[in-house]
């Protein structure tokens, strides 16, 4: 983006109307409660208006160009606790053991499934995580089990309905003897989806120029910065290959970091040409997410030699030392 700017003097387009947002954003990885969340809201409440949003995520499998990111599953996380009743292993008909009991429910719960399914997205699946008593004596049962789940559902349900349909399932499978509840997190990792159209082409255009390939548009993998930024504009994700992420020595080639740099200026350009045929002098919002972590600062300000602008908003997180940068050019 930074390029693009520096090509075009600064302009986003000839005629000097438009703009550019690029938002450095932290705190998605973790509560998600900062970062995209608050600045968004900071420009909602500013009566700033975004038309589209390239979020630079880490979309391709195994190559550069090789697929964008058009959606994403949401995410709902939940403990079952099983009550059973404590008592010492050689008098079980004192006690009721919950880990047989949880067991059952863990495999129930687990075989059917949520759906087949859907135009858009893979199947919704639910995925047992940890199973727990909290027991160091191995000759007393424990009075209480219980075990850590995600959900990744698609658009077949909404985070209400879920929790209905799972609530149904353990009733079921309880029937009149086990006593379990579920005790859910709070999410706010809904799906979405960016239906194909004009601004997807373009973007599949300025990929396919740069790289040679035609990318495949996707909706798998985990939850992004994107889920925040849907309900104010369509967003899309495009970034470098994924294969290192989250690993130790996170890492990229430089010729891919290259070819980024010439299809995010090939694709803003292309937007920016469509824009103003048709007159629309709206807001253009390109986004990176970047985690910086300091251990004795809780800022930092950023230039760029080639472009007159400066940080319009830092959002400092206490949880991590992250923060996010809108810039205006």
């Amino acid at each position: 983006m930074l390029q693009y700017l520096a090509d075009h003097d600064g302009k986003p387009r000839e005629d000097g109307k438009g703009s550019i947002s690029f938002l450095i954003t932290g705190d998605e990885e973790d509560i998600s409660v900062n970062g995209t969340i608050k600045l968004l809201k900071w420009c909602a409440e500013r009566a700033e208006k975004f038309d589209h949003c390239v979020l630079g995520e880490p979309s391709n499998v195994e190559v550069l160009g090789d697929c964008i990111k058009v959606g994403r599953r949401g995410s709902q996380s939940g403990t079952l606790f099983v009550d059973g009743v404590q008592g010492h292993v050689a008098y079980p008909h004192r006690a009721a053991n919950p880990v047989p009991d949880i067991s059952r429910l863990i495999v129930a719960l687990s075989d059917e499934p949520l759906d087949h399914g859907s135009a858009q997205f893979q199947a919704s699946n639910l995925e047992f995580t940890s199973v727990d008593v909290g027991n160091t004596a191995s000759n007393v049962i424990a009075a209480q089990a219980r075990a850590k789940f995600n959900i990744r559902f698609n658009d077949n349900h909404a985070q209400e309905t879920l929790r209905a349909l799972l609530e149904q399932r353990l009733e079921k499978a309880c029937g009149n003897r086990i006593r379990a509840h579920i005790v859910w997190e709070p999410s706010n990792s809904n799906v979405f989806v960016t239906k194909p159209g004009a601004f997807t082409d373009l973007a599949v255009s300025a990929i396919e120029e740069v790289t040679g390939r035609r990318p495949e548009l996707s909706t798998s993998g985990g939850t992004s910065d994107a889920r925040f930024i849907s309900g104010y504009c369509p967003v899309i994700e495009f970034g470098l290959v994924g294969q290192t992420m989250h690993q130790v020595d996170e890492r990229t080639p430089v010729s891919d970091l290259e070819k980024l740099t010439r299809v995010v200026s090939r694709n803003i350009g292309s937007v920016f040409c469509v824009t103003h045929r048709r007159h629309r002098p709206r807001r253009r919002t390109i986004q990176y997410s970047v985690t910086f972590r300091f251990r004795h600062q809780r800022s930092l300000d950023i230039d760029h030699p080639n472009l007159g602008c400066s940080p319009r908003s830092i959002v400092s997180s206490k949880h991590d030392s992250t923060f996010s940068v809108a810039f205006h050019a």
